[in-house]
């Protein structure tokens, strides 16, 4: 039970911080650039893509010894579409407005990397259990990197946070936030503090194994 415990850990941990899909791994850029525009419009994103990630990746770690390896891309993409479906229409019963926000972008999951990759990678070669905790730490990721655009955006390009005003009347917008350029320029500074991060970090260690040496 103390192994398997720290392993799950590890497993979920994953893909939040050392292979973060976005920041780490710079994962699914197009719909991260492109229905980051507002902070309810990632987070629902982010978790439309968690239920087909986490889904799709049990499905196909149950599958993972019937499937033939000549078919075996094929059948996952069939796997992830289904799932995408069921979120296709789950989100036009709940808001048509959203729908419309999150466009063709929820129907392009499908041949999302990340679930692909998730899919090959790891549920093929791993039980039920250990697949879907690695896509849950996954999906959590991906919500994350596409909050901290969103919520950026939202706040600079909007003056507003999920719709509810931040600075009154007088507040002039960025409204280059709410354009393509400004995806960029955010993402483009998101990755350079995690770069930093990553830089500084090793810098320690360095300096710690310096000290024992």
């Amino acid at each position: 039970m103390s192994t398997a415990a720290p392993r799950t850990w590890d497993e979920f941990m994953e893909g939040i911080w050392r292979q973060n899909p976005v920041f780490v791994m710079a994962l699914g850029m197009c719909p991260m650039l492109a229905v980051t525009v507002s902070a309810v419009n990632a987070l629902s994103m982010g978790v439309a893509t968690a239920f087909v990630l986490i889904c799709s990746c049990g499905l196909v770690s149950l599958m993972r010894k019937m499937v033939p390896k000549e078919v075996r891309i094929a059948t996952y993409i069939v796997i992830i579409a289904t799932f995408v479906t069921v979120v296709d229409y789950v989100i036009q019963a709940v808001s048509l407005a959203l729908y419309d926000a999150l466009g063709a972008f929820i129907q392009l999951i499908v041949v999302n990397c990340i679930i692909l990759g998730r899919a090959e990678a790891h549920a093929s070669k791993n039980p039920p259990w250990p697949a879907m905790v690695n896509a849950a730490g996954m999906s959590v990721g991906f919500a994350i990197g596409l909050l901290a655009l969103g919520v950026v955006r939202e706040i600079l390009g909007a003056g507003t946070l999920f719709g509810v005003s931040l600075f009154g009347a007088d507040f002039q917008p960025w409204v280059i936030m709410l354009l393509p350029p400004g995806g960029f320029f955010v993402l483009g500074g998101w990755l350079l503090l995690f770069s930093w991060i990553e830089r500084r970090k090793q810098r320690r260690v360095a300096s710690e194994v310096a000290q024992h040496a």
